[in-house]
């Protein structure tokens, strides 16, 4: 595709990996849950591709695409680590879809913070694979090579995944749905409504509080509604007098920005069935929310 062309080489790499970028950047995040770490992997692909013998390269999306997700598995791996002495329960960094509700992908699958939380759980090959079908919607035969695999191999990772996800995630509610349970979820919160937070919480709910060891944040999950339900009566008092809320878009789902005199201090976020509020996502760690709520400014 380069050879040949009249135009500086350089410069024709930097508008293919721009046109590619949101791809490059949608992959990464997906298969790590960071935004940050996820654009740490683009610039790296963008260095790698400068460097790069391009002469040969017939698409360049697809190598740059091959490049970043082979570097975002390479980094998950480290990551996995890293998390196994993060202080408390791990939620991704959220990311605002308002804009772009796909992050750069031909379906917008695999971008909820639910999605992420649960894939996490899976290995990086996995997740990498799950990423590239399901949200990219990549063949088979090109899952494989991205990871140097079988394609009936790429096809068991792919599956492997889905099971895992099935097993773990009840069908969600439409957007309608899920924000009129957010809403009164919120509500009852505010007011330390027991009664209604039991009505709108699965019997298996669980509470994960993201606080990074930086925020005070309940250390380990809450789970089954009369503990969730308890719980969150019990720190309103604290937790919500003097605070301002704020409507947003998170990960293609409404959220709730809570701040208090001006400084953002959590997101609110739920995982929703026909059961009822699923999973209860509250990131608190600050390194987590500066950049989205940067992002809500631009």
């Amino acid at each position: 595709m380069l050879a040949g062309d009249d135009a500086d080489p350089l410069d024709q790499a930097a508008r293919d990996f721009v046109v590619a970028r949101p791809r490059l950047f949608g992959i990464a995040y997906r298969v790590l849950g960071s935004a940050a770490e996820a654009e740490d992997i683009v610039q790296d692909a963008w260095l790698r591709w400068q460097k790069a013998d391009r002469s040969d390269v017939v698409e360049p999306a697809a190598f740059l695409a091959t490049i970043t997700t082979r570097l975002a598995i390479n980094a998950a791996r480290s990551a996995r680590v890293r998390r196994e002495s993060y202080v408390g329960p791990w939620l991704p960094e959220p990311i605002d879809t308002s804009q772009d509700p796909q992050v750069g992908a031909e379906r917008a699958e695999a971008v909820e913070m639910a999605v992420l939380f649960l894939l996490e759980k899976l290995n990086p090959v996995e997740r990498a694979a799950y990423v590239l079908r399901e949200a990219f919607d990549y063949p088979y035969r090109q899952v494989a090579e991205v990871l140097e695999t079988s394609e009936a191999n790429a096809r068991q990772l792919v599956s492997r995944a889905r099971k895992h996800l099935a097993a773990e995630r009840r069908e969600p509610v439409s957007p309608a749905d899920h924000r009129h349970l957010l809403e009164v979820f919120l509500t009852a919160a505010r007011t330390g409504d027991l009664r209604t937070l039991e009505d709108v919480l699965a019997a298996d709910v669980v509470s994960y509080s993201d606080g990074g060891g930086v925020r005070r944040a309940s250390r380990i999950p809450v789970v089954g509604r009369p503990h969730v339900s308890r719980f969150v009566v019990a720190f309103a008092p604290r937790f919500w007098p003097g605070a301002d809320v704020r409507w947003v878009e998170a990960n293609g789902r409404p959220a709730v920005l809570v701040s208090s005199d001006g400084q953002v201090f959590a997101l609110l976020s739920v995982d929703v069935s026909a059961e009822g509020i699923e999973r209860i996502m509250w990131v608190m760690n600050p390194d987590k929310l500066a950049p989205y709520t940067a992002s809500l400014d631009r």
